[in-house]
């Protein structure tokens, strides 16, 4: 794919500059090259993306140090540059309901990836995220609150309908109040242990309440926790095994189509392992700052949306099987 190098860079350069947001046209080449050589190389290396990089610089020394200069240059906002792309991206797709999944995963035990993306066709594509340094993927609302404001932010001009979807980790009621505040409906599956009152029955524990195998179990108008938030809609199911059981609360009637909504969450773990050890082997990465690393997260995020949009515009054209 060497020879077509230089085209994919034309290719790329055109799509970054859709808008004017650049404070210097350099930053806009380099992060061109740099996606050139993930896409290339399939890993994330600054060396292995060397050789893909056409330039005047004799050394390879000098290319990585280009690349290293743009990850730590806190004059590149990653969001200011990426939201544009996104926007233009989401009104293209011309979806009436987004699907927003929320997720976390751990670099080194060390630093935590907090992102929100966007479900769509079987993809997870990123919308926001921050980097944190971070001993635990469990996070504080107040930690990734201002996620959720700069998502709605984004999503505003489309006035769809979203549906936030997050694992048991982000059940909390801090959270739940803030997504409908923003009017945004949600499905977020509980642990066992969270308190729920039913009209006419005692409360307690979601774990008490035990469907049959294979079977589910739908409440309407129910309080949880010991605050009694609510009113609320839960769903609860066993798998056929009879070894795990699913606590789905959510801010609409429940049915067997809450399970589908929620089951679309996997999709962004999915996300996670494309950029890991399923792809480009972020984990191989020799960055260790949070501001580089969110703005490294900036090229997978763009190089994501443009391998979605380019493979929704083949589907659209009838050349799935080229």
């Amino acid at each position: 794919m060497m020879e077509n190098t230089p085209r994919l860079y034309d290719t790329l350069v055109g799509v970054l500059s859709q808008h004017q947001d650049w404070l210097d046209i350099r930053h806009l080449k380099t992060l061109a090259w740099m996606m050139v050589g993930l896409l290339q190389s399939h890993t994330i290396s600054l060396d292995a993306w060397v050789p893909y990089v056409h330039s005047r610089a004799h050394f390879a020394q000098s290319t990585v140090r280009r690349f290293r200069r743009w990850l730590d240059n806190k004059r590149i906002k990653v969001h200011e540059l990426y939201g544009p792309l996104i926007q233009q991206a989401l009104a293209e797709w011309g979806e009436n309901v987004l699907y927003l999944a929320l997720d976390t995963s751990m670099l080194w035990n060390k630093y935590c990836i907090i992102r929100i993306s966007v479900v769509y066709r079987g993809r997870a594509v990123p919308l926001v995220w921050t980097v944190l340094e971070h001993p635990s993927s469990t996070v504080a609302f107040e930690r990734y609150k201002s996620l959720l404001n700069r998502a709605a932010q984004l999503l505003l001009p489309f006035g769809c309908q979203v549906i936030f979807l997050a694992d048991r980790g982000f059940a909390d009621t801090d959270l739940i109040a803030h997504l409908t505040k923003l009017g945004w409906q949600w499905r977020i599956r509980l642990k066992g242990s969270f308190l729920v009152f039913r009209r006419g029955r005692r409360s307690c524990q979601a774990k008490r309440i035990t469907p049959a195998k294979g079977r589910a179990l739908y409440f309407h108008n129910v309080f949880i926790t010991a605050q009694k938030l609510g009113p609320v809609h839960l769903a609860i199911a066993r798998n056929p095994q009879g070894t795990e059981f699913w606590y789905v609360v959510s801010s609409e009637p429940t049915s067997m189509t809450t399970f589908e909504e929620y089951g679309l969450r996997f999709d962004i773990e999915e996300n996670f392992l494309d950029d890991k050890s399923n792809g480009f082997q972020l984990e191989s990465s020799l960055i260790r700052s949070a501001s580089a690393l969110s703005r490294l997260c900036f090229v997978l995020a763009i190089t994501t949306l443009y391998l979605v949009s380019q493979g929704t515009v083949v589907v659209e054209q009838g050349k799935r099987r080229w």
